[in-house]
């Protein structure tokens, strides 16, 4: 049994909560459903894992890092590829929407990464709020959104990988071994190895996880403002025109696609447990790092599309470079940017790969996943176990899925755990008013209702295909909970 930093009370019979820090439920079938993790006693545990305890080693920058480096990447580098065809020059205006979407859950999360300062982000929120299938339903989309986009991220890193190798030695990676299946390849090699990379630094531990990252956001962000100097005198005004080819429809369905390059703002949030003053520091990371990004995004995409026709990005799998060899007639700047996307793909891959970790850290000292995930080394203060699995599953399910589809999944089940979190603020509002808030949502619950309305409004936006695996997702939760963790949960035993 994991070790806690409080003994939990004992409830009686019918799910009360007799004692402070004990579990919140009611009585039958739906009372199991709707039992809640008291916040006191989700914080009273923060840090404690099976055989070790996590390091507390993270201040307001690594977090601000770690942030950043979970989300800027992969939506500038790779997916701008994917969504100028729907939206043509207003990709701009989907990156805009996106933002703005995201910024409501920003700052939900804000308030509820001061308020409930431990590693399960969301899920742990809603376990507070909603419920224990609730969270169950939030962590398992956080699995979606955590561990498939460190998989749709590394698809796209060999991409840019061959552009640097091209460059510099005048040598590919046959498209065999450079792509998945159904995009031309047999396995992606290169996909395979970041990910094995990124678990070779998390298991030296959180700090030092912590350094390589920071190192390698500056880089990207380097090399992005080396892209838009470059590329803005290649900007040619007929390219903008016209604005928006396939209408307001096309911009709000690349807005959704985009919305996934938005979601590493909440693995701040991840690190709760692991951050030396998370109440003050993480609400203040998860807002500076969203706004560092979306001027970013925007800037970039913005020249971006100003310099190449919007017609030439769906046969571009290295749009960047491609729009700075075209701009140039050199092929220096190009092979300049592929090296800073592909240190800023492995700062994405490393830092949301540490966030999928430390959720299932959470699940699993809930008891909700196998105790093995919550096991922590003594030495290095890392779920060393949990970084192998994940890593592994990761690792081979980016050498065998194509990023379209892995890219649609990561943003729906993302959007679900976001429009969770908004409702999380209204509910904890009520319930426990008294609770300390380093930051507070203005407006509320106006403010986190628009953001619910606007997560609801952008998963309307992706298609059926998106929607049908995202059921068989779903379904696939409801069936894991059911067998075992609405008997295993650490909740549910102390109810026996």
């Amino acid at each position: 049994m994991a070790r806690t930093g409080a003994a939990p009370s004992t409830p009686d019979r019918t799910g009360a909560d007799p004692a402070p820090g004990g579990p919140t439920s009611g009585g039958g079938f739906g009372g199991r459903l709707m039992r809640r993790k008291p916040v006191d006693r989700l914080v009273a545990e923060g840090g404690h894992g099976d055989g070790g305890e996590l390091k507390r080693s993270l201040g307001m920058w690594q977090l601000t890092m770690i942030s950043i480096g979970a989300t800027l990447g992969t939506g500038i580098f790779v997916v701008l590829g994917e969504a100028v065809p729907k939206a043509g020059p207003a990709v701009v205006i989907s990156f805009v929407i996106a933002g703005f979407t995201a910024l409501f859950s920003a700052l939900s999360y804000a308030e509820l990464a001061g308020s409930i300062p431990v590693s399960g982000s969301s899920y742990s929120y809603t376990y507070a709020t909603m419920g224990e299938f609730i969270a169950w339903l939030c962590g398992w989309c956080l699995i979606l959104e955590y561990g498939v986009s460190v998989a749709a991220v590394a698809v796209g890193w060999g991409q840019y990988l061959n552009e640097l190798l091209d460059g510099t030695i005048g040598v590919t990676i046959p498209d065999a071994f450079a792509n998945p299946p159904g995009a031309g390849g047999v396995v992606n090699i290169p996909a395979l190895l970041v990910v094995l990379l990124s678990m070779a630094f998390l298991l030296r531990g959180a700090r030092e996880s912590a350094r390589v990252n920071t190192v390698m956001v500056v880089v990207k962000i380097a090399s992005l403002v080396l892209f838009c100097a470059v590329a803005f005198t290649g900007i040619r005004a007929g390219n903008f025109h016209p604005l928006m080819p396939l209408g307001m429809a096309g911009v709000s369905a690349a807005g959704a696609t985009l919305f996934f390059s938005y979601i590493g703002f909440d693995a701040a949030s991840t690190a709760g447990e692991e951050a030396k003053n998370p109440k003050r520091d993480m609400p203040r990371a998860i807002i500076l790092s969203l706004f560092i990004v979306t001027v970013l995004y925007c800037l970039v995409a913005l020249v971006a599309v100003g310099a190449m026709p919007w017609q030439q990005f769906s046969d571009a799998d290295a749009a960047l470079a491609q729009i700075l060899r075209q701009v140039t007639g050199q092929s220096f700047w190009a092979v300049l940017l592929a090296a800073g996307a592909v240190i800023a793909i492995a700062s994405v891959v490393l830092t949301v790969l540490y966030g999928q970790t430390r959720i299932l850290f959470s699940m699993s000292r809930d008891g909700l996943v196998p105790k093995i995930f919550s096991k922590v080394d003594p030495k290095t203060g890392t779920p060393r176990a949990n970084t192998v699995i994940v890593s592994l599953f990761c690792g081979i399910l980016a050498a065998l899925v194509p990023l379209g589809e892995l890219a649609n999944a990561t943003s729906i089940g993302t959007l679900f755990a976001f429009a969770l979190v908004n409702v999380a603020v209204i509910i904890l509002r009520r319930t426990r008013p008294d609770l300390p808030r380093t930051f507070r949502v203005a407006f509320s619950p106006v403010t986190p209702a628009i953001g619910f309305l606007l997560c609801l409004w952008m998963m309307t936006s992706l298609g059926a295909q998106t929607w049908k695996w995202f059921g068989i997702w779903m379904a696939g939760g409801l069936v894991l909970y059911f067998t075992y963790g609405m008997r295993r949960s650490q909740l549910a035993r102390e109810e026996v």
